[in-house]
């Protein structure tokens, strides 16, 4: 059965049990209504299933867009060196139209031409070394731009097969990333057939365990107080990054953008820092990659949270055990519990 089929299935079973009322909730275990725990679980990997597609799908758009602008330089140095070897080559072409012009009877040996010139036979047997030697670095040229040319041809096609291969890929991330999200919609179907009691229930339990994992994870690294920052730090490019995002509360999640009406993780982070002058990746996995690590004891306003062992999803840290992103699909921009998803690390975007 496809993995969709079953979600689904797991939450209609879900939903249906949580319509059965206070009767089969008092058959349960005080606070152990397991139906809900499995529709929570079912809709946090969910959740994260469609971030990880569309992360993936947006490094590969950047890897192709890399492969692209390779592809046009390499084409460009193409096109230099063979129109460097055409004008050799015309120049090559000249010098030896002037040396059997000026080379003159084919029957009368050079040194007895130079004998018979009327020019000083030094003059003439140098300028006729200077031609030939002119002519044999043209011709040594020549060869040296047809092996520039071989070599960049075979680049440019070694360039653009890369292409071509990255364009399909990116095509299968584009597909996963659609069936993820189609996904997601069925099951924003499914949960508005709750009442409101049932999603009360939901958003209850998922309060709590996000509330429990919080509390777990303060316990093991807990973020230095605002007042323990560094002089200046209101200031800070950080902060003034945060500020910027804080500033796009309740624009919503959309996959693959970066603003201004709407963001995915990536993309929030990315707009905050440029709107102070710092570059960051635009995925997730490529700011955990690329950007200075930092103990999550030594958070700052501003720094980059990462999350989940595969890097698919980041947010801005806002102090007090916070952060700032769009949460998941269907989720608007918010400030939520820093601990609402696994950690994996935190990274600082470094300015100037």
């Amino acid at each position: 059965m496809p993995r969709g089929t079953v979600v689904s299935a797991a939450l209609l079973v879900a939903a249906t049990a949580l319509a059965t009322g206070p009767a089969a909730a008092a058959e349960r275990p005080p606070g152990q209504p397991a139906e809900a725990a499995a529709l929570l679980t079912e809709l946090r990997e969910l959740y994260h299933e469609a971030g990880a597609a569309t992360e993936a799908y947006n490094e590969t758009g950047e890897r192709l867009a890399e492969q692209r602008a390779e592809v046009e330089r390499l084409t460009a140095r193409l096109a230099d060196t063979r129109g460097e070897l055409a004008g050799a080559r015309r120049t090559a072409g000249r010098l030896a139209a002037a040396e059997y012009r000026t080379g003159g009877s084919p029957e009368l040996p050079p040194v007895l031409r130079l004998l018979l010139t009327d020019e000083e036979p030094a003059r003439a047997l140098h300028d006729t070394t200077v031609a030939r030697r002119a002519a044999a670095g043209q011709l040594a040229e020549v060869r040296r731009l047809a092996e520039a040319e071989h070599e960049a041809d075979a680049l440019a096609a070694e360039a653009d097969e890369a292409w071509e291969e990255e364009r399909r890929l990116a095509e299968e991330q584009r597909d996963r990333r659609d069936a993820a999200h189609e996904r997601m919609n069925e099951v924003a179907g499914l949960l508005a057939g709750l009442s409101g009691e049932q999603r009360s229930e939901l958003s209850a339990w998922e309060e709590r365990e996000t509330a429990a994992g919080q509390r777990e994870f303060l316990a093991a690294h807990r973020p230095a107080e605002d007042g323990d920052a560094p002089d200046g730090a209101a200031d800070s490019p950080g902060a003034r990054a945060l500020a910027w995002a804080l500033d796009q509360r309740g624009k919503p999640y959309e996959a693959g953008a970066a603003g201004p009406d709407a963001f995915d993780p990536a993309g929030l982070a990315l707009r905050a820092w440029e709107h102070v002058g710092v570059t960051v990746p635009r995925t997730s996995a490529r700011s955990w990659q690329l950007l200075p690590r930092v103990p999550l004891e030594e958070l700052r306003p501003g720094d980059l949270v990462i999350y989940h062992e595969d890097a698919s999803h980041t947010a801005l840290y806002a102090g007090d055990g916070t952060v700032v992103h769009p949460p998941a699909p269907g989720r608007d921009i918010a400030v939520t519990p820093l601990a609402h998803a696994p950690v994996k690390g935190a990274v600082r975007p470094e300015a100037g």
